[in-house]
C-alpha cells in the first residue's frame, strides 16, 4: 500500500513514514520501486487470500498514448501494483504499453486477452482498458471465467452523456486522426453544453 494510506491507517505523519523507509527503520517489510515510490508491504492490512483471485495469473494492465507522456506509464504501473498487493495479490505481474486507446491493434493487450492463464486483468480507469466498447472486452472475458477490475471507475452517471461521449470519440478519430480524437470530442461536448 501507499505511504499516505498506511500512515493514515496508524495515525502517522506521512513526512515521518517515509523518513523511516528512507533511514530503513520502517517496522515493516518495504518495496522502493524505480520511480522513487515507496511501497509498505504490512501483513496486517494485507489480507492475503481474501480477496486474492482464484484461478490464473493477475496483471496489472498501464497504458499511456504517447511517448511523450511515458514518466506516467510509470508512476501508473507503480499505483496498479501497489492496488494488487494491497487485494492480496503475492506477485503481480505488470505489462506497460504505448499506444492509443482507440487502436485495436496493441500487441501487448491482445497478448493478455488471448493468454488464458490470465485469470484477472487491473486497469487504473476503464479507458485505459479501451476508449469504446471495453464493455464488451469484460463481457467476453468474464464469459471465459475471467475478469477486468478497475481501480478508479468513476464514469458519467448519465448514460447518454457515456454514449454520446463515445459516439463523438469515434467521428472524431475518423476526422481528426486517432491520436487527437479524445480531445475533439471534450471540446465538441463543451460546445454542446455552452450552447
Amino acid at each position: 500500500m501507499l505511504v499516505k494510506e498506511w500512515a493514515a491507517r496508524e495515525g502517522l505523519h506521512p513526512q515521518t513514514v517515509w523518513k523511516w523507509c528512507r533511514e530503513g527503520t520502517m517496522p515493516v517489510p518495504v518495496e522502493h520501486t524505480p520511480t522513487g515510490m515507496w511501497l509498505i508491504h504490512d501483513p496486517k492490512y494485507e489480507t492475503r487470500g481474501a480477496h486474492a483471485p482464484a484461478g490464473g495469473r493477475t496483471v496489472c494492465y498501464a497504458r499511456v498514448s504517447g511517448p511523450d507522456r511515458k514518466n506516467d506509464l510509470q508512476r501508473q504501473a507503480d499505483r496498479l501494483k501497489a492496488f494488487a498487493l494491497s487485494m492480496g495479490v503475492e506477485r503481480p505481474e505488470v505489462v506497460t504499453e504505448v499506444g492509443s486507446g482507440m487502436n485495436d491493434r496493441r500487441r501487448k493487450l491482445n497478448r493478455l486477452l488471448a493468454d488464458p492463464t490470465v485469470g484477472v486483468i487491473i486497469v487504473e480507469h476503464r479507458d485505459r482498458l479501451a476508449r469504446m466498447n471495453a464493455g464488451l472486452v469484460e463481457s467476453a472475458l468474464k464469459a471465459q471465467g475471467r475478469r477486468v477490475i478497475v481501480v478508479d471507475d468513476e464514469e458519467p452517471d448519465d448514460d447518454l452523456v457515456r454514449e454520446m461521449t463515445e459516439v463523438l470519440t469515434s467521428l472524431c478519430a475518423r476526422l481528426y486522426g486517432r491520436r487527437a480524437a479524445a480531445n475533439k470530442a471534450k471540446a465538441a461536448l463543451r460546445a454542446a453544453e455552452d450552447a
